[in-house]
């Protein structure tokens, strides 16, 4: 993951230098070694996600391509305020670090004879019918991430990810998919790890967005550092509200969306919301020549 781009470009070469040094982890050996099974902890996970979202976003800089607002996708939201100028790049990896020990602490904490609490997506439901089955039929399920008009992930400890399958295929929807993280993410189960989080980020101090950015938690633009820095902590037990963000992107007259990092799972969602504007994978160096090559 994000080999090209390290050998692309000097500027990446340093950001992963950077990540290193801050967390104490081997980018290099973690991004391009690791297994799958390393990388499922979120320790590990958050620290290797950012530091390719970061160097994609900077080669898409060095092609031309600046951001006149930027969003991003539960951590990715994190670089996100670091290119609306909200804290710098070695804040950024210690922060992403701290978040990521308080997940795992918390998710781990979890772990019952039943197994390890996670997350699932449930495809073919409305979102309104997975909300009113979680509060109704199913003991610790909750919505955390709202990915599409018809996808949304479930957050649940081992026992409610076992007995939501059923619930969900008999309301009707086509497939229960479970992921492979190692917790049950943006759901009220992480208080733990949001309290750890908060004291962490008690210290640090927010600048105000230089650009436009999109809160998860709200759906709405980010206008404050203070306000930044709050949805940070809220943002651990509270859904993804993707979709509202994609809205808002749009209403805001937005006329090209590029995808910043590994993947194109993002582009994919945005096909559902967008309408006419363009969401461009932007994860590879030949992706983003292509994209350079159409105009900044």
């Amino acid at each position: 993951m994000g080999k090209d781009l390290w050998e692309h470009s000097e500027s990446v070469r340093t950001i992963v230098e950077q990540a290193s040094q801050s967390t104490g982890l081997d980018l290099k050996d973690l991004l391009w070694n690791a297994s799958e099974e390393d990388l499922k902890n979120t320790d590990k996970a958050q620290i290797a996600i950012t530091t390719v979202n970061l160097s994609a976003a900077t080669v898409l800089v060095e092609h031309g391509i600046k951001p006149d607002g930027v969003a991003g996708f539960s951590l990715g939201e994190y670089v996100a305020l670091q290119l609306a100028g909200v804290f710098g790049v070695e804040d950024l990896f210690v922060i992403v670090k701290a978040r990521g020990d308080a997940m795992a602490e918390a998710s781990n904490a979890l772990r019952s004879e039943s197994g390890q609490p996670g997350m699932a997506a449930v495809l073919g439901l409305e979102s309104e019918k997975v909300d009113e089955l979680c509060r109704s039929r199913l003991a610790d399920v909750y919505p955390a991430n709202y990915n599409s008009p018809n996808q949304i992930v479930v957050s649940a400890t081992a026992e409610g990810l076992a007995a939501a399958e059923a619930v969900f295929k008999e309301a009707g929807a086509r497939r229960v998919i479970p992921l492979k993280v190692s917790g049950p993410f943006h759901s009220p189960l992480m208080v733990k790890a949001k309290e750890r989080f908060a004291e962490f980020l008690a210290s640090y101090e927010f600048g105000d967005p230089t650009v436009p950015i999109y809160s998860n938690v709200t759906g709405k633009r980010i206008v404050t550092g203070a306000e930044a820095k709050e949805l940070c902590v809220a943002q651990i037990v509270n859904a993804v509200r993707w979709v509202d963000d994609e809205k808002a992107i749009v209403a805001d007259g937005f006329e090209r969306v590029v995808e910043a990092g590994p993947g194109k799972v993002l582009s994919g969602l945005w096909k559902s919301v967008g309408g006419e504007i363009p969401c461009l994978a932007a994860g590879t160096v030949e992706q983003i020549a292509e994209i350079s090559q159409v105009g900044a």
